[in-house]
């Protein structure tokens, strides 16, 4: 029981991890807009829609190659 509980809190870091990787490679990679200033300053709410959708489309990515 103690080793399951152990293996899901290690395969959730690892999947938080490469979500906030992923999420950071996305914001270097669009030099031209900064996304947490736009969100955060701009009120930018389609910008923020998307930035959830896409944190939404890595995760299940994410769970399904750690489950698979």
């Amino acid at each position: 029981m103690q080793q399951y509980i152990i293996s899901s809190l290690v395969y959730s870091g690892i999947g938080i991890l490469v979500l906030f990787i992923t999420f950071a490679a996305f914001e270097i990679l669009t030099p031209k807009h900064n996304l947490r200033r736009e969100i955060m300053e701009n009120k930018n709410v389609a910008l923020a829609i998307f930035a959830g959708f896409f944190m939404l489309a890595i995760a299940i990515i994410i769970a399904s190659a750690i489950h698979g």
